[in-house]
Parts: structure tokens; C-alpha cells; sequence
């Protein structure tokens, strides 16, 4: 199936909630669709050492919160690469560059970019020219989180589609204390519906097998209360731009064929 234009996607939903098998599914289903996730950019330039990389290495390290104003950078900086911004910039921001300090390469970078921090509406220009073709469409992974967040990002490119994604609180509750995970791989079982041959033991490499610490009771209601804190605001900015749908089920199959028909609805 080919897209008509292009699809400009985020999935909100609590933790847990499935937005990892929801995003998996889109992709295999729709091949015009390619991933973008803001942790992956990151995790891309600390690994080669790029002048933002080496900016955030530490804050990272630390489990602390990289600035909103460096993942619009990373986020723009992907997107223009791509042609998908202003009829496409090849030098929106040079972070291949390790030759150069942090303040050097902006400096040095388009003026769009290096003014982002000063004048946070400075890309608003940008909106008008994000590319429709349907090749520049994307799902974007752990941006943004807040309504701060969604309003900045409105600035470079516009969301067309946001999805909310909404499971009972018992359910997920459930599906995450049963969730266990071989560190090495990532591999996620559960034992609710994903099970392991040997309980306890992974499949391919016979080693044991754990639950993530935030995947206890207690520290779960604590992230879904955060989660609820911030998600009300962010769905209420989408609801008033006219991109937020929701959809509801019980478990990921239930949701995936609702989410499959709305996304050809709207971009098939």
C-alpha cells in the first residue's frame, strides 16, 4: 500500500501500555514509514563522539534530562538531512564534526539552527515547507513528552496524526508484573502470553532471566501517576490542532487492526 501524503506520527500511552508493538507493527505494514527516535540520536552521536554527542554524554551517564533545545537540534538536524524541511537544507547542522567545540559548530551551523535557543519560534517558518511527500513520512519515538515539548516542536515540522493509545490501569499492571527480560539481548518475555520454554530462562541462551527494577509494583504507579501528570496537557495541545485519535483494547491485537484502518483512512 502506498501512502498519499505524508504521515507525521507520534503514539502517546503509559508505560507499558504497548506503543513498542504498536510502533513495530506500523513499520512492517507501512515500508513509507521509517522510525526516528530521539534516544537512537542520541545514543548515535555519544557513540561517535559528535560535538552534541560529547555535550550530552555526561547528562546521559547521569540519568538526567537532555534540554528540549538539543533534541529540537538532533530531531532538525535529522530531518533536514533528509530533504524533509524548507525544500531540504544539506547543512541544517554539521554534527559529523569533531574537529570543532560544540559552540563552534553551531556557529558555524545554519543561522536556523543556532538561533533555536535564543528564539525558540525561530523555525516557525519551517512548518509552511515541511515536505508532504509521502517518502518523508516517520514516527517519532520519545519526543515529544510534554505540551512544552509538542508547541516547540510545532515550530520545525507540523504532527498530522497523534495517536493515544489506552489500556485499563489493571491490565498493564498485570501484563508488566509478568514481564521478564534477558538483559544481554533485550529480549522480552511474558508469562501472561510470551512465556519461555524454562521458566526463568532464556530461550537461545539458557541464561536467567529478570524483571527490570521499574517494573515493580510500587515504582510503576509511581511512573503512571507521572505519566498522567504530563500526558493530559500534551493530548489537549494535539486535541486543539485536530491530530488526536484515540483507541482503546484490552491487548495489542485487539488495538493493532484499529490502528491499521484509521492510518489508511487518513493517509492511503
Amino acid at each position: 500500500m502506498r501512502l498519499n501524503k505524508a504521515a507525521r506520527v507520534i503514539l502517546v500511552g503509559a508505560p507499558g501500555v504497548g506503543k513498542g508493538t504498536q510502533s513495530e507493527r506500523l513499520l512492517a505494514r507501512f515500508p513509507q514509514l521509517c522510525a526516528i527516535s530521539s534516544g537512537d540520536l542520541l545514543r548515535n552521536n555519544v557513540k561517535n563522539r559528535t560535538p552534541l554527542g560529547i555535550k550530552v554524554e555526561s547528562t546521559m551517564k547521569t540519568g538526567g534530562l537532555v534540554s528540549d533545545s538539543l533534541i529540537l537540534r538532533l530531531i532538525t538536524n535529522e530531518l533536514g538531512q533528509r530533504g524533509w524541511l524548507s525544500g531540504g537544507r544539506s547543512n541544517v547542522m554539521t554534527l559529523e564534526s569533531s574537529a570543532f567545540g560544540v559552540a563552534e559548530a553551531y556557529e558555524d551551523a545554519d543561522p536556523f539552527i543556532a538561533t533555536l535557543d535564543a528564539n525558540p519560534h525561530a523555525a516557525a517558518t519551517l512548518s509552511a515547507h515541511a515536505s508532504e511527500d509521502p517518502t518523508a513520512s516517520f514516527l517519532l519515538d520519545g519526543f515529544p513528552r510534554t505540551a512544552t515539548q509538542a508547541e516547540k516542536l510545532d515550530s520545525i515540522v507540523p504532527i498530522n496524526w497523534v495517536v493515544s493509545i489506552k489500556t485499563p490501569f489493571d491490565v498493564i499492571l498485570q501484563r508488566i508484573a509478568s514481564r521478564w527480560v534477558h538483559e544481554p539481548s533485550g529480549r522480552v518475555y511474558n508469562t501472561a502470553f510470551h512465556a519461555p520454554k524454562v521458566p526463568g530462562i532464556d530461550d537461545i541462551t539458557g541464561e536467567r532471566l529478570v524483571q527490570r527494577s521499574d517494573d515493580k509494583e510500587e515504582v510503576y504507579r509511581s511512573r503512571f501517576q507521572k505519566f498522567q501528570e504530563t500526558n493530559e496537557p500534551l493530548l489537549e495541545h494535539y486535541a486543539k490542532k485536530g491530530v488526536l485519535w484515540e483507541v482503546e483494547g484490552m491487548s495489542s491485537d485487539e488495538i493493532s487492526p484499529k490502528l491499521f484502518r484509521e492510518f489508511e483512512r487518513r493517509f492511503i
